[in-house]
């Protein structure tokens, strides 16, 4: 397929990889310079920020009118497009992107939503050339899916940042948890997160609940997250 995908960040670029690796056509064009913007393809991609989407849209579906166009937000509904093209819909690849670390397509589940059977089709057609794990999800669904994306992921990494934080305090480097991150991450493989939660919050240890707490004393913030972390671990094990 023709492919134009508008956007150089991590997805686009981990995308525009995994497209030109499955055989596709792929003109990659910054969405500053959408003037160099085909007239025609198989299918548009528009990936970029959230904030910037809306004002892109407009400006890349000008004279396009009857092409497909999609984009790539978790969280924006499909409707963006709408009055703008006659085809569009949604190209949802629910995974974490970095420029400096390409991931394999295969391993990714992507989420897909078109205004027609027609986008549809042609939306499959190209989803099956990178992944075996294809759903349709409406954007009310994928809203409540980006949402799950952000504890299971963006929350996680964040208290990955807190735990640095406290080893490098003592002089000690983060790579002392990656055993400790791979076996928790590894368990709920097996197991439903509540059946894997360990710590002194799932065992009612208040006493080290407190003592790591005052800990934090000097660090408001991460003391509240601690504690609100800590308290609702322990509301769900009261409700189990």
């Amino acid at each position: 397929m023709k492919i134009v995908l508008i956007g150089r960040g991590r997805l686009a670029t981990n995308l525009e990889h995994a497209l030109l690796s499955a055989g596709h056509e792929v003109a990659s064009i910054n969405s500053r310079t959408l003037e160099a913007l085909p007239l025609e393809a198989d299918v548009y991609i528009v990936a970029v920020k959230d904030a910037a989407l809306a004002d892109v849209i407009r400006a890349a579906t000008k004279g396009r009118e009857s092409q497909l166009f999609v984009h790539t937000a978790g969280s924006m509904p499909m409707d963006m497009f709408k009055g703008l093209t006659a085809h569009y819909g949604v190209f949802y690849p629910m995974q974490t992107f970095s420029k400096e670390r390409l991931v394999d397509f295969n391993d990714i589940s992507v989420f897909l939503e078109t205004n027609d059977a027609v986008s549809m089709e042609r939306l499959k057609m190209l989803s099956t050339t990178l992944t075996t794990h294809i759903y349709e999800l409406d954007s009310e669904g994928r809203k409540h899916l980006h949402l799950a994306a952000v504890f299971a992921c963006n929350f996680v990494n964040h208290c990955y940042s807190l735990s640095a934080e406290v080893l490098a305090a003592k002089g000690l480097p983060f790579s002392v948890m990656l055993p400790l991150v791979d076996e928790t991450a590894q368990k709920v493989h097996e197991l439903s997160p509540r059946e894997a939660q360990t710590g002194p919050a799932v065992r009612g240890d208040q006493n080290v609940m407190q003592m790591q707490a005052n800990m934090l004393a000097g660090n408001p913030a991460v003391k509240q997250i601690y504690e609100a972390l800590s308290n609702d671990i322990q509301r769900l094990a009261d409700n189990d």
